[in-house]
Parts: structure tokens; sequence; C-alpha cells
């Protein structure tokens, strides 16, 4: 089978790369190097991947690329492409989400609507939820998106449902929560913190560190697209988290406790579209997608700590 996959230069998209390479799959690669975090960042992601024979990589905008040429020859989409930043989302930039999150994933889902795909897999967030008022959350919670961020993630949702409804593109969205791990993006609260504790620079925390938040590592939500594709239901959405709800300020006593170092921490204001707490009800995703995520957050954290300290000089030329 080949397949496509958006964004596979980036945190999740190069995971997923490289499984399905592993796993037999032949993968066609687009990322157009958005410059949203540097492009060394990116093109280290991609390093073992363009040696792989089963691999091949296209460097383009999805709105400037031949969408129906490059669909023609997959059998299956995953859209992990998106411009991505809740605090970043606000004001000015708002215009450049909606061309990337909204408009590329209708030209996608266009250009797939008389294609013969087994299915197109929706990258979505748990930032559609926004303020939750119950836990956990499940796929039938209130939609209320706290950041612009957030609103054009449930867009692409909707569009996705509307292409199956309209055309039956067979759309699976998968809401990912809070996923970590190596390589995860730089201005991401793990790898600042991780970096921040390690290197003894502050520690800063919006908030007050009360907040919680469902963690999912890398690899349980790269399986989790796996199992979308053989057994996902068409026209559904799923809850892709870690199975544990942790406070901000325990991961950093986790943090503390790998790296053998004391955080200095500063706390800041609250920032504008962060959820104060998410926490997902992944019953959905186990009984259609068998998912069950079998990282717990101190071994996820151990290996994110790894990670950065073998990538240490890399990240340090970036800042």
């Amino acid at each position: 089978m080949r397949v496509l996959i958006t964004g596979v230069a980036g945190f999740i998209g190069s995971h997923l790369a490289e499984r399905l390479i592993n796993g037999g799959y032949e993968v066609l690669g687009v990322d157009s190097f958005f410059d949203y975090y540097p492009k060394s960042v990116k093109e280290n992601n991609l390093k073992g991947l363009l040696a792989q024979s089963g691999f091949e990589f296209v460097q383009g905008d999805i709105a400037e690329l031949d969408l129906n040429g490059i669909i023609a020859g997959v059998d299956a989409v995953f859209h992990q492409a998106a411009l991505a930043g809740v605090r970043a989302s606000w004001g000015s930039r708002f215009g450049e989400y909606v061309n990337n999150n909204v408009l590329g994933t209708q030209l996608l889902l266009e250009a797939s609507k008389d294609k013969d795909l087994k299915k197109f897999i929706y990258a979505s967030s748990s930032s559609v939820y926004g303020d939750a008022l119950d836990f956990p959350i499940t796929e039938n919670s209130p939609l209320r998106p706290v950041s612009p961020y957030g609103v054009t993630k449930l867009a692409g949702e909707h569009l996705a449902s509307l292409y199956h409804s309209g055309y039956g593109v067979p759309t699976v969205s998968l809401r990912y929560f809070t996923v970590y791990g190596p390589r995860q993006r730089p201005d991401m609260a793990f790898h600042k913190f991780i970096r921040a504790v390690s290197c003894g620079d502050e520690t800063e925390i919006y908030g007050t560190g009360e907040q919680t938040r469902d963690f999912t590592f890398v690899s349980d939500a790269v399986e989790a697209n796996l199992q979308a594709l053989s057994v996902g239901k068409a026209g559904e959405i799923y809850n892709i988290g870690g199975g544990s709800r942790i406070m901000l300020s325990d991961t950093i006593k986790i943090i503390e406790e790998v790296t053998g170092r004391t955080a200095n921490i500063k706390y800041t204001d609250t920032q504008r579209g962060d959820a104060k707490h998410t926490f997902a009800d992944i019953s959905k995703a186990g009984n259609d997608l068998s998912y069950s995520p079998s990282v717990n957050i101190r071994d996820g954290i151990s290996k994110h700590c790894d990670w950065l300290l073998e990538n240490k000089e890399l990240y340090d030329q970036i800042g």
C-alpha cells in the first residue's frame, strides 16, 4: 500500500512515516517547511526517512501542488499538516491559520472525493473542546474552542464530515490530546521544561501549575493512526489520549527526578487560548480501534529527555 502523509517533516508526521515504512508501506511525504519553527529541526526529523527506499519526499505547499495527481497515486491519506500553536493563532496571523488548516484541508478533501481511498485520516486536536465542564471528555462533549487555532481544527473536522456525507470520502478524525516525546516542537511545554531544567535555566509556567493535562506519547498517537487506517469507521471521530490525567506541576517533579536537577520555576500569567484541564475518554477508540496507550508519563518523559540530550547541539544552535 502507498500512502500520503502531509506534514511529514513534523513531529508526529515523521514518526508516522517511519512506522509505516517499517511496516512495509510505501510513503509519499509532503511538507512545505513552513517557518513556524526552524527548518533545521524538520530536516533533522527527515534525516532517517530520506535514506529509505520506500520513501518519496515532495516539498511544497498544499495550495500549490497538483493534489489530484498526488492522491491518484496513493491508497490512503494521513493529513497531519497544520499551522500549529494555540497562542500564535490570535490577531494578525489568523489568516495564515485559515489558509493552512482550513483551506488546505478542503483542497485535499476536494482532490480525494472521486478517488478510491481506503481512508482519509485527519489529525484533529483536543483544542476543539476548549474548557470542558465534565470529565473525562467524550466525543459527544460540547465543542467550544478557546483559541483561533482550535476553531480552525474544528472547521477541518466539519469539512471531513461534510466530504464523507456528501461524497463518501472515508474520513476518520483523530482528536490528539497533548502529544509529546522525541521531536516534539521546540515551542511545546515538555520540550521547553526539559531543556530549562537540564540547563539550570528558569522554567516558565503559565498560571499556577495546577492545570491538568492528558499527555499522549507519540508512539501511541502513531499506533492510533495505523489502527484508524485498518479498522477505523468512516465518518467517525475518536479521542486519542494517554489514558491518565496529571497536574502540570507534577510533570515538573518527574522531569526533576529523571534529570537529577532542581527546577527554577517562574510562574507567569495564564495565556489566552489555554484550556484549564483536559482528560480524554478513550473508550470509543478502544472499542473501534483496539487503541490502548502503552507508554506511561514517567517512561515517556524519560524517553523525551534522552532524545533531547542526544540532540542537544541542534537545539543549542537554534536557542
